[in-house]
């Protein structure tokens, strides 16, 4: 089977585990090439310690090498800081990664997750995958992401319909071990983002799937 460049996008870094980590050790275990592009870092320009900015690259750091990406790009936007006075810049810096990796498959944040950065980062991704610009691309995937996609509110424009399951029973393990090292972003039950509530939906949604553990996703574009 042909290799595939598969590009997996987070808004922040820890989006990737929740929403579709076990698939990407999947893509790994496949012998395909998975490059992570992260959308915001804390820096101390954005009013971060010098402290917490490398314990955050340290962590990136130790992910990246876990999930044994082949390039890991860091955009560094400040975190809460995605609004539209940046939007282009965005879209530009987004774009030239795209053009730089090729992807065939694309794995991006939720459109209508509730945190502004999802919201905006998603539409600025979403105009870096059209088919006429990057025919390179054959498929785009909107992934779910505990504390965001569940949270917004829930009117029809709103609701994540997943209509592609990826079986991770052989991953969720290691998934929720990767899931550990994002030790400033795991929270206490009942707060949705901890070890127990991710390993509960990826139950669910093998449940949906008849398999023992998937995770879920909205299809963009498939071209076959």
């Amino acid at each position: 089977m042909k290799c595939k460049n598969v590009l997996v996008i987070s808004v922040h870094p820890d989006d990737e585990t929740i929403g579709c980590g076990g698939t990407i050790l999947k893509h790994k275990d496949n012998g395909d090439k998975i490059i992570w592009l992260i959308l915001t870092s804390a820096e101390t320009r954005y009013g971060y310690s010098y402290e917490d900015v490398m314990a955050e690259k340290k962590q990136v750091e130790n992910i990246g090498k876990v999930y044994g990406f082949d390039k890991i790009y860091n955009l560094k936007f400040g975190p809460a800081k995605i609004n539209y006075d940046i939007f282009s810049n965005l879209i530009n810096k987004i774009s030239e990664v795209i053009y730089k990796v090729k992807p065939e498959i694309v794995y991006m944040i939720n459109r209508s997750d509730v945190h502004t950065d999802h919201q905006i980062g998603a539409k600025a991704i979403l105009s870096c995958t059209k088919s006429f610009r990057y025919p390179f691309i054959k498929r785009v995937l909107m992934y779910e992401c505990l504390s965001e996609t569940e949270i917004a509110p829930q009117f029809q424009e709103n609701i994540f319909i997943p209509n592609v399951f990826s079986d991770i029973t052989k991953y969720i393990e290691k998934k929720l071990d990767i899931l550990k090292l994002y030790k400033t972003e795991l929270q206490d039950i009942p707060q949705p983002r901890n070890e127990e509530s991710v390993k509960a939906l990826a139950r669910y949604r093998g449940c949906t799937a008849c398999t023992k553990y998937a995770e879920a996703f909205m299809l963009v574009r498939d071209v076959f």
